[in-house]
């Protein structure tokens, strides 16, 4: 089989999301490191675009600024009705069931419920991801630095998880590269479509230009409500739900960031802050 030809055959969409792809010759590496690009363009348009400094070293791509020149002033009157502001910390939480994204935004010492997203796409079923190409999407805690970014994805616009983190890890889970992206095609990532993803992108670069470090995502296969967990018992995710469920019931009692460890038996721990 020729190189070409076994490229098209590994290849999924989660890793090219993830890769950023400059010429023929990165294609055949497959193992790009990502770096900032500086747009050749007039800094203080940049700024008006987008409202903030174009000097923090952030990913970037005339494409990313594009989406956000378009989405940002729907998103600031959406904002400043609720008594937010663009640049707010944010966190997202996923459900696998019924498929949606949320975004929460800080507001004073919680986080409140900004938007909600319909996931266009995830691939496999409920239940973490556990090893390189069986086409799941992670369940978990995942903490997403500005570096995560991806101003080139393949599927528009894309952020990395950050799977494997420390408790995939403990637990000899295996993969890279999953993502949340554009499009609406998953092999083991998140789809949101081009219009969804370009306003998530739109509010986690402005909050990672205001300061914010990372963005915690939570994924979860449902709500772990005492009720759906019932109905789960004999699943065999049960008991790493459980431990999830943990996570979900604090961050439901007060609405703060939660400071996520594994500790020696690879469980989550939990605290707020």
């Amino acid at each position: 089989m020729n190189k070409s030809r076994l490229w098209k055959v590994l290849a999924s969409c989660c890793l090219l999301s993830g890769l950023f792809l400059q010429n023929a010759s990165a294609q055949e590496s497959h193992t790009v490191e990502p770096r900032t690009i500086v747009l050749k363009r007039n800094a203080q348009d940049a700024a008006n675009i987008i409202g903030v400094s174009s000097t923090q070293s952030i990913p970037e791509s005339r494409l990313a600024f594009k989406a956000m020149e378009q989405y940002t002033p729907t998103l600031e009157r959406q904002l400043n009705a609720q008594g937010l502001k663009l640049g707010d910390p944010i966190l997202l939480r996923i459900f696998k069931v019924p498929a949606l994204l949320e975004v929460w935004v800080k507001k004073g010492n919680q986080y409140v419920l900004f938007k909600t997203y319909n996931i266009c796409q995830f691939s496999g079923k409920l239940g973490p991801k556990l090893k390189n190409g069986d086409r799941q999407s992670p369940e978990g805690f995942y903490n997403v630095p500005a570096s995560a970014l991806n101003p080139k994805s393949s599927y528009y616009l894309s952020f990395n998880l950050g799977y494997p983190n420390e408790y995939d890890r403990f637990h000899g889970r295996t993969g890279s590269l999953l993502m949340v992206h554009g499009e609406c095609a998953s092999v083991g990532c998140y789809a949101m479509t081009n219009s969804r993803i370009s306003e998530i992108y739109t509010l986690m670069y402005r909050a990672f230009k205001n300061g914010q470090k990372e963005v915690q995502v939570q994924a979860y296969p449902f709500a772990l409500t005492d009720n759906n967990m019932r109905k789960m018992q004999r699943h065999s995710s049960y008991r790493f739900w459980l431990n999830l469920k943990e996570g979900y019931d604090l961050f439901a009692t007060n609405h703060k960031m939660l400071t996520v460890t594994v500790d020696g038996t690879g469980k989550y721990r939990f605290r707020s802050n």
